[in-house]
């Protein structure tokens, strides 16, 4: 029986009923006892909602991602007062993929921090080559009281401006991969307070399994790549990566 108990903050469960029920449970049998399945446009949110009140340890997220940013976020606001929605996201910039025309995806992202503040809801965001308009979004809205920069990329720099504003930092699978010693570094500076761990399933598979499609239970593996970053034994990343995403989410 595995001890520690984890939580992932953030995954895509499969859309298919009988497989996603098959990933919780697998999740559950690693000691992954919470799962957080995050919408990226308002049919996927509606769907991810629909997952959660049907499973028992999932719980969902409402947002749209800055890629679905032109299609607005008409019925989002429908779906943050169901019961096990627990944040508005993901959602924020992304200047790589640009799938979205810019100025709609900022308008998008803080309609969704305005969201977040009226329904007291964390926030959840995706900032891909964008940390200067992302930061001054964040400081012209006013962040959100939980705010999480879910798979964190940045490195110490990025992880201080994130930490001054009161977010926490989510690491995912990347944390392991060889050619991110920035990001270890942002991991051991981030205070034990304030951050969680992610695998952002089926992406960014964790090493040893890197290049597979990736699952809600490794991220035992991205937590045990975060012990490595911040010196501590795994037991403590389990502990620590619990008890803050019971506080941000609200979990008891």
């Amino acid at each position: 029986m595995n001890q520690m108990r984890w939580t992932d903050n953030h995954c895509h469960l499969p859309d298919e009923a009988d497989l996603a029920a098959l990933v919780v449970k697998e999740a559950k049998e690693l000691g992954v006892e919470r799962l957080i399945d995050v919408g990226t446009s308002v049919e996927h949110s509606a769907t991810c909602c629909g997952r959660a009140a049907e499973f028992d340890g999932v719980w969902a997220t409402a947002g749209v991602h800055p890629h679905a940013a032109k299609d607005g976020i008409e019925g989002l606001e429908n779906l943050l007062s169901l019961s096990k929605v627990v944040a508005v996201g993901e959602c924020g910039l992304d200047y790589h993929y640009d799938n979205s025309p810019r100025d709609a995806q900022r308008q998008v992202f803080a309609d969704q921090i305005q969201l977040a503040h009226e329904y007291q809801l964390p926030l959840v965001i995706h900032t891909r080559e964008a940390w200067k308009d992302t930061f001054d979004i964040l400081d012209a809205e006013g962040a959100p009281e939980h705010t999480i920069f879910h798979c964190f990329t940045g490195g110490p720099e990025e992880a201080k401006s994130s930490l001054q504003r009161g977010a926490s930092l989510s690491f995912s699978g990347i944390v392991t991969f060889p050619n991110a010693p920035e990001l270890r570094e942002a991991a051991a500076l981030t205070p034990a307070d304030r951050y969680m761990v992610e695998t952002d399933a089926p992406y960014l598979a964790p090493v040893p399994q890197r290049g597979k499609q990736n699952h809600p239970g490794w991220v035992t593996l991205v937590g045990a790549g975060v012990a490595l970053a911040r010196g501590v034994e795994v037991e403590t990343v389990a502990v620590e990566s619990w008890n803050n995403a019971s506080k941000i989410y609200g979990f008891v």
